[in-house]
């Protein structure tokens, strides 16, 4: 967003609107992806987030300010991790990988809302309840807002250490290259980094955001339609 303000291919009003929802999902959004991880480690039976004083919805808590800098600067980022112990667990495998996956569905509840929204700002600016250029900036804010929870959803879901989506996958690998997996972690991480710093993950990334993105809107646009 900022190379973007910085070469003249966004509006100052479309930069404002931009870090306006960048704010909401660093101090709000990012808080709740990670207070889900711990509160449904903590309703699986493990309470080390809460004794670490992680189970609170609170910006100071969760805030990882390198992270936060990525959310503005390439649309993705991350917090700091809520921790987890899976020993807590009744099934350690299927605990970490319902942990896992509460993070990524606060991110699609998140632009579920958006898109509630979203359209609801359409309804205003048809009906002429707001002036336009206030419906406009709603516009800008409200799809930026969709876009980065969609991004933020998809990209965790990325099945590689130390993604959500790999403790995901882990629920249904055996127990030999889970171990085998943990022991290249740093090395795994490490490539991670390497394919999204040379844009290998954008073309499939983008992809997939776009399949959710569209799922999204057809789902809400389904209510909305015959007020349209």
């Amino acid at each position: 967003m900022l190379y973007n303000l910085l070469h003249g291919t966004l509006s100052i009003e479309s930069a404002i609107m931009q870090i306006l929802a960048v704010s909401m999902i660093v101090f709000l959004v990012m808080p709740l992806h990670e207070f889900a991880h711990g509160f449904t480690a903590y309703k699986l039976g493990d309470n080390t987030a809460k004794n670490m004083g992680r189970l609170r919805f609170s910006p100071t808590a969760h805030i990882d300010p390198v992270g936060a800098l990525m959310i503005l600067l390439v649309g993705f980022g991350w917090a700091k991790p809520v921790p987890v112990n899976p020993r807590n667990f009744k099934n350690p495998k299927v605990g970490m990988a319902i942990t896992a996956l509460a993070g990524p569905v606060s991110n699609i509840i998140a632009a579920f809302l958006g898109t509630i929204f979203y359209y609801v700002n359409i309804l205003l600016a048809i009906n002429a309840i707001l002036p336009l250029f206030i419906c406009d900036l709603l516009h800008i804010f409200l799809s930026y807002f969709i876009s980065v929870n969609v991004s933020l959803a998809v990209f965790n879901l990325i099945p590689i250490p130390p993604l959500d989506g790999s403790k995901i996958l882990f629920a249904f690998l055996p127990d030999k290259i889970v171990y085998k997996v943990y022991q290249y972690e740093r090395q795994l991480n490490s490539i991670l980094i390497l394919l999204i710093a040379v844009g290998a993950l954008t073309g499939p990334l983008s992809f997939l955001q776009s399949l959710l993105s569209e799922f999204i809107m057809n789902i809400v646009g389904l209510i909305f339609t015959p007020f349209l």
